[in-house]
């Protein structure tokens, strides 16, 4: 089987690839089950100080892939559930990893993607980067993923962007706080290697409690209630006659009948 996800360490630092440029780095079960065990294992390694989340190609992440689609339009709300379930995990994985996190953006982030950069404790991104909270327009939510993105960019900007659609540019997403830095392409590892000089040269033990401390204090700890709140969320409006018909305008090239 291929691999989609690839895992390097070199000097303390973890790197963790999207590999899968030629279907824009999308999601499947197999590239959920990857990502969640690549941070898993770089989690619990003694001799890595700091990961860094890249992926290759022109997009990061275009968010799920459209055989998974697919295959989920005809989900039961049960089948729904444990399918979102596993993403819910995935993100709480890369959001508890004990090491500190930096996202790569070097390309487009939609949907499903935009938890993965927000999951993460820092974000760097390319001038020409794109952003995109797409669900609504196929008749969806981005439950699952609302904990990480909301405490990212805040809550006034989730209101635009989780209902509007629209997608924003890198300086917007800056502006918003949903990344920290924004950099030319050329530039984008430099900014990278900077942050991980600071990182890996404050005390670990420090930087590990550092991280634990803004995750405590934040307004609303990520608990398996409120977990467990998306993942119905989600599998509820999937399983929904309007979420029906969006997954399926979309797939098939169609306007959905909200259109019409």
């Amino acid at each position: 089987m291929t691999r989609s996800v690839i895992v390097s360490v070199n000097a303390g630092v973890a790197t963790i690839t999207l590999s899968q440029p030629e279907i824009r780095n999308a999601f499947s079960d197999q590239v959920i089950a990857e990502i969640t065990a690549a941070f898993t294992e770089v989690g619990q390694r003694s001799d890595v100080r700091a990961v860094v989340l890249a992926a290759e190609g022109p997009a990061f992440c275009a968010g799920a892939n459209l055989n998974w689609m697919r295959a989920m339009a005809d989900y039961t709300r049960e089948e729904n559930l444990a399918d979102a379930g596993k993403l819910a995990a995935m993100l709480e994985t890369i959001y508890r990893c004990p090491h500190p996190t930096i996202a790569r953006v070097q390309g487009d982030v939609y949907a499903g993607g935009m938890g993965l950069v927000a999951a993460c404790d820092i974000a760097v991104a390319a001038e020409g980067a794109g952003f995109c909270l797409s669900e609504v327009k196929i008749g969806l939510i981005p439950a699952t993923i609302a904990p990480y993105v909301l405490r990212a960019m805040g809550a006034r900007a989730g209101h635009r962007y989780f209902l509007t659609g629209e997608r924003f540019d890198a300086a917007e997403a800056l502006r918003i706080g949903f990344v920290h830095q924004v950099v030319a392409a050329e530039a984008l590892d430099g900014a990278v290697d900077g942050l991980l000089k600071h990182l890996l040269s404050a005390g670990p033990a420090a930087v590990r409690a550092c991280k634990r401390l803004v995750q405590d204090v934040v307004e609303r700890e990520i608990n398996a209630e409120l977990i467990a709140r998306t993942v119905e969320g989600i599998a509820d409006i999937r399983a929904s006659s309007e979420g029906k018909e969006g997954v399926q305008a979309f797939l098939n090239k169609r306007k959905p009948n909200w259109l019409s």
